[in-house]
């Protein structure tokens, strides 16, 4: 993980205020630049390249044209702040921000379009950071709650918004720009989505699709595990983790797989996992996720503003966490955001799109593809199809009230700079770019990400830029769903991965552990913050308590959401006393 602070200058010295620096080197923060209004502080490990005297680079950043990494600061020089943020956009790529002193004592930042370097920052405070912990062990923010936004993650849960459960504290989402000035805060937009998906940026013949979705993603593959050097990649045995360890075959690394496995059926993918290890040489090691072992209440990712971290992804981090140190990697990589990538819808906007773009023809096709893919007839998929034409948008986001007292109706194209979709775009490129902006929250909960790097090089800038050039109903051909980078990668996944059409799924996994801790939960939520805080109804969680299991399908989910703020809230109470 990439550990930083950005502070300004309180006590007239040229490197800020000495006692809140002497904090943070006990914090582990070591290396100091100074510009001329604020001071910038890394920790071991995390890249801090001064390339002006008013900027720095922290994290790692490489040019698009040659994948080497940016180290020349000459290139930079007397660039203005918009042309600097433009260049980095359009000529560079990696995990990284940019920190930049202004005029007036002015702060701006950029951060990159993958998120794959935090970002927080506070007006009051002056600061900006990849960690609060940092800014709150420096004695520069108190850590208390927002109540309001709790009210609101508990009706929109796994939704990165900008704002935080801390008070004072926002977070500047991926691809935009801030500047902090006399304690206000401006952001604004460097990179969207919605560029490129429009019309004159599409691939007009699949063979262009594949080429340049193999290229981008060996590429940010391969540069990824070369900079890292060793690693542990999170092998699930479904395509995109098979993808990415076909990829990491030409690079010079050390890389060891990881295979997670449950008692009950649904999440069991050894034989396919086995399958890409054996195939490429690479050891993997399986370990299995117990039922009795499962925890509701443990320290959230303390670089975390928001909750983000349910008992699944607790427990096969500290899995994970163990493998890692056992091994003394460098990074985990995962092959996490390909389904949204790389087009995996659920529903019949391809076909809807392919009418809109390409007329009758491909329309038909499409819904053959679909009907073909979802077992079902052609009939459904067009007459679903002709919803998606006739009818309006669907909202980005629904709020769920369930189990909550007061309901919370926001307008959903406020909740994030992407869900405000450009006039006639298409319902499957929707669909995917608001899946791409619930997919900014994975690395929240990954507590693993807190000591080596978590690489999501699936979510790197090109290949989201290169998969969304992609028509949503180019995805679907042959009754396959992501077929672009199947046939991308077909000479080297082997045909039962290739050609797999099942996923697995730790829903049995999920539902064995909340009937084994029915009653646990219940008295962790009835006796809980939220419920004392009258967030919680608490009559429908006993009525729902009370019911059979069996009953109920998956909607015991709903209580493991809960939970997770039930604990970031207790935990995050205990640091205020």
């Amino acid at each position: 993980m990439y550990r930083y602070i950005a502070l300004p200058h309180t006590d007239g010295a040229n490197g800020g205020d000495v006692a809140v620096i002497d904090r943070l080197r006990q914090a582990g923060l070591d290396n100091a630049q100074a510009l001329a209004s604020h001071t910038v502080i890394v920790a071991p490990g995390t890249p801090l390249l001064h390339i002006r005297p008013n900027a720095v680079l922290v994290g790692h950043v490489f040019w698009r044209s040659s994948g080497t990494p940016v180290g020349d600061s000459g290139c930079f020089e007397n660039v203005e702040f918009e042309r600097l943020v433009n260049r980095l956009i359009e000529e560079c790529w990696g995990e990284y921000i940019l920190l930049h002193d202004g005029d007036g004592g002015a702060l701006s930042a950029l951060r990159d379009p993958s998120g794959g370097a935090g970002c927080y920052y506070s007006c009051e405070g002056g600061f900006v950071t990849s960690d609060i912990s940092l800014a709150i062990r420096a004695g520069i923010h108190g850590g208390s709650i927002d109540w309001d936004f709790i009210s609101e993650t508990l009706a929109y849960p796994h939704l990165k918004t900008g704002r935080t459960g801390l008070s004072g504290v926002q977070e500047l989402l991926p691809g935009r720009v801030l500047n902090i000035l006399d304690r206000r805060a401006a952001t604004a937009e460097s990179w969207t989505p919605w560029d490129f998906v429009a019309a004159h940026q599409r691939y007009r013949h699949p063979r262009d699709a594949q080429e340049d979705v193999r290229q981008v993603v060996s590429s940010a593959v391969r540069t990824w595990a070369e900079t890292d050097r060793t690693l542990l990649l999170e092998l699930s045995g479904g395509l995109d983790s098979s993808i990415v360890a076909a990829c990491l075959l030409e690079a010079d690394s050390e890389v060891n797989c990881c295979n997670l496995v449950t008692p009950v059926p649904g999440a069991d993918e050894r034989r396919y996992a086995g399958l890409m290890s054996d195939l490429l040489g690479f050891e993997i090691h399986v370990r299995s996720l117990r039922i009795e072992d499962a925890e509701f209440e443990f320290p959230p990712p303390s670089h975390a503003a928001v909750p983000s971290t349910w008992f699944l992804q607790h427990a096969s981090n500290r899995l994970k966490e163990t493998i890692g140190r056992q091994l003394d990697v460098n990074s985990y990589f995962s092959g996490g955001g390909g389904d949204t990538v790389f087009g995996y819808t659920k529903t019949a906007a391809p076909a809807a799109d392919a009418f809109r773009e390409r007329g009758f023809r491909a329309g038909i096709r499409t819904i053959r593809d679909l009907a073909e893919l979802h077992q079902c007839t052609v009939w459904k998929v067009a007459r679903l199809a002709a919803r998606k034409l006739r009818g309006p948008p669907k909202p980005p986001r629904k709020p769920d009230h369930s189990f909550l007292r007061h309901a919370i109706d926001l307008d959903a194209s406020t909740l994030h700079p992407w869900f405000d979709a450009p006039a006639g775009a298409l319902s499957g490129d929707r669909e995917r770019i608001f899946d791409l902006a619930g997919n900014q929250g994975f690395r929240d909960g990954a507590a693993r990400g807190g000591r080596r790097h978590l690489r999501m090089p699936l979510l790197s800038q090109p290949v989201m830029e290169a998969c969304l050039k992609v028509p949503s109903w180019m995805w679907f051909t042959g009754g396959r769903n992501r077929a672009i980078a199947r046939d991308a990668f077909v000479d080297l996944l082997p045909p039962d991965i290739l050609y797999r059409r099942s996923k697995g799924t730790f829903m049995n996994y999920s539902g064995a552990v909340y009937r084994h801790n029915r009653r646990r939960l219940r008295d962790y939520l009835l006796a809980g913050e939220l419920s004392g805080r009258g967030f919680l109804d608490t009559d429908a969680l006993h009525a729902f308590f009370n019911q059979n299991p069996d009953t109920q399908g998956d909607a015991f989910m709903r209580i493991f959401d809960l939970c997770e703020v039930e604990n970031w809230v207790r935990h995050q109470a205990r640091t205020q006393h």
